[in-house]
């Protein structure tokens, strides 16, 4: 009986602890962001690829390696096919640092590299199955977060140049000192197989070494298609960012001015404005943003996004605000959202765009309508509103929660 007792009372404590573990783990997971836990996961995809060539190195002695004589002997014991598996390996480990910038250039390498070693694992890897299928879900994570990976900068294009031409190299030094008699003439050490190798990769193409067998000549034709194709990738990866930004400022600052008819203007890289100003895109509206310099902000890379005091009258004129619809003042300085509306009704006139202005506390509400704004949104009143009606039963219509999401300027204070 005892016993019967004490379990019912015992009993809620399990699913507590599960309660509160589950917590902690959410929380945890909430501390890292998506793109860092792939990051670490293709880095942990690379070693795993390339461990086998790895444990073959640990498991000779050191004297081993000191007594080989030549290269020759090196790949002998290694196997020439060991050495793409351990530069795909660095490379992709090398590739993960971009995927922790966002970077939408490593993010496509990583995929191309991620489902040619998953189909390597699978098909012909020694039954390395599990490896090929954890690389294969790896490529599903990465397309399911493609939208993390929007940055193009000359870091993460540099980053790519170095990790393709450096594999290139290793792949053609290797393969050269491998092939190295089937040359004329041969090539038996290192300093001439990087000769070689720069020289094909580059196309200069001397003459001075010259392949005579087939397998020479297939692999020296290899090196010449892949160094042009790196070199060409690679250039347009570093320049392409600084190009693309250079022609992007040119655009917005010569023709989109021209080109802005009818949109809506947000001031502010507050968490409320790029959420205002997705819902807004999701909704088919043209949106520029104006973000004073040196603020962070978080706007997608196609944003037409002007750098500039947007309490300015000459900003707001740049943002093409005489023929916009809204200019949405959602900056965190309460203030500084009443000098946009000052200087947007300075720009345009009362029968301009209409003016929006954030209330961030409740206490400056009137000072806020005495600028006279169209409409003004206080998040704080909003809750507080909703839930009293929540807690009291009353029901909220369409007409009910327009009024409590925009207190419009009363007629007493417009004439005062």
């Amino acid at each position: 009986m005892g016993a019967d007792r004490m379990l019912p009372k015992d009993a809620p404590a399990m699913p507590s602890l599960l309660t509160r573990a589950a917590r902690r783990l959410r929380r945890t997971i909430a501390l890292v962001p998506p793109n860092w836990c792939l990051a670490i996961l293709v880095a942990l995809d690379g070693y795993a690829f390339m461990h086998p060539v790895l444990r073959e190195v640990r498991a000779r002695e050191y004297s081993f390696w000191l007594a080989l004589d030549n290269w020759h002997d090196v790949m002998q014991v290694v196997g020439l096919l060991e050495i793409p598996r351990l530069v795909l390996g660095v490379g992709l480990q090398i590739i993960a640092l971009g995927l922790i910038l966002k970077a939408r250039i490593a993010w496509a390498f990583s995929l191309v590299l991620l489902i040619g070693i998953g189909t390597f694992a699978i098909l012909g890897d020694g039954g390395r199955a599990g490896l090929g299928i954890y690389t294969l879900v790896l490529v599903v994570a990465l397309i399911a977060y493609w939208r993390r990976f929007d940055r193009a900068s000359v870091t993460a294009g540099s980053l790519f140049a170095l990790v393709s031409i450096v594999s290139l190299l290793i792949y053609a030094v290797f393969g050269t000192l491998y092939l190295g008699d089937e040359f004329n003439p041969p090539i038996k050490d290192a300093a001439t197989a990087l000769y070689f190798s720069i020289v094909s990769m580059s196309t200069v193409g001397y003459g001075d070494i010259t392949p005579h067998s087939n397998a020479a000549r297939l692999f020296t034709a290899s090196i010449i298609i892949l160094g042009i194709t790196v070199f060409a990738t690679s250039i347009s990866a570093i320049a392409g960012p600084v190009i693309g930004g250079n022609l992007k400022r040119l655009v917005k600052g010569r023709f989109s001015n021209a080109m802005r008819k009818n949109h809506i203007i947000i001031a502010g890289a507050t968490p409320l404005a790029m959420s205002v100003y997705d819902g807004l895109r999701r909704r088919g509206d043209e949106v520029t943003v104006i973000v004073p310099a040196g603020v962070p902000q978080e706007y997608p890379a196609a944003t037409d996004l002007i750098e500039g005091d947007p309490s300015s009258v000459e900003v707001l004129r740049s943002a093409g605000v005489a023929r916009a619809r809204y200019v949405l003042a959602l900056r965190e300085d309460d203030a500084e959202n009443a000098f946009i509306v000052l200087a947007a009704k300075e720009a345009t006139g009362d029968d301009g765009a209409k003016t929006v202005a954030l209330v961030n506390t409740s206490k400056h509400l009137e000072k806020i309508r005495r600028v006279q704004p169209d409409l003004v949104f206080s998040v704080q009143l909003l809750g507080a509103e909703l839930l009293t009606r929540a807690i009291n039963g009353e029901p909220l219509d369409s007409q009910s929660i327009t009024e409590l999401f925009f207190a419009k300027a009363t007629p007493q204070t417009k004439a005062g």
